[in-house]
């Protein structure tokens, strides 16, 4: 097997830089020149979504490719998908805010305590908005271990975006479904912490410290 070095993880980063940004702009430009379709808010919302979902997936599965393939080098884009992961994610939150609800923030306010799969999709953004203010490696030499614990919720959000999906869906389920079965495969691979992370979170008696 060939040994991966950054140099080949500055092209991969720079080739996920090109794709996610490429495709998110062609898409907006071809929203507001309608050429999405029937629905073009409908596609704009779709894309935005599942870009994100696809991202936060490729995000999880970087460490478990890391270490099954020997490439510790691998972890060095997992921050950058994480990072796109968000900006999908908020992407789709600003275009359902502007394109769908015209800017009524009443409104918004109202769908987010009203509509179940819309309160967990924002609780899922919440959760990504935080983990990507507190990506950086001054921040997270700041934090010290408190970092990870945080950054462990992107498992929740990772639920609740899968969550979201499948209420948001009227029909056809077999796509959410797929994705579900992929989420939960991706976990799968990290059960230890996964226990360890539920018993601290919400065990009445949480691991002793070591």
């Amino acid at each position: 097997m060939i040994k991966l070095k950054i140099m080949h993880m500055t092209v991969l980063k720079t080739i996920i830089h090109l794709v996610s940004l490429g495709l998110l702009v062609l898409t907006f430009y071809q929203a507001i020149n309608d050429q999405l379709g029937a629905d073009p808010v409908e596609a704009l919302l779709h894309f935005t979504g599942i870009g994100a979902f696809n991202l936060l997936l490729l995000s999880l599965l970087v460490s478990p490719l890391a270490k099954f393939s020997k490439q510790i080098v691998f972890i060095r884009i997992r921050r950058l998908l994480g990072l796109y992961a968000f900006f999908y994610g908020l992407s789709h939150f600003v275009s359902y805010i502007i394109f769908e609800l015209q800017l009524e923030w009443t409104l918004l306010l109202s769908e987010i305590i009203k509509r179940p799969y819309i309160t967990v999709g924002f609780a899922a953004l919440l959760i990504l908005t935080a983990l990507t203010i507190t990506s950086t490696q001054s921040i997270q030499r700041k934090m010290g271990r408190t970092w990870q614990k945080l950054h462990n919720w992107v498992y929740v959000a990772g639920l609740l975006v899968a969550l979201h999906f499948i209420w948001s869906v009227k029909s056809n389920l077999i796509e959410p479904l797929i994705y579900w079965l992929i989420l939960t495969l991706l976990l799968a691979t990290r059960t230890n912490k996964l226990k360890l992370f539920y018993r601290r979170r919400f065990s009445k008696n949480p691991p002793n410290k070591k």
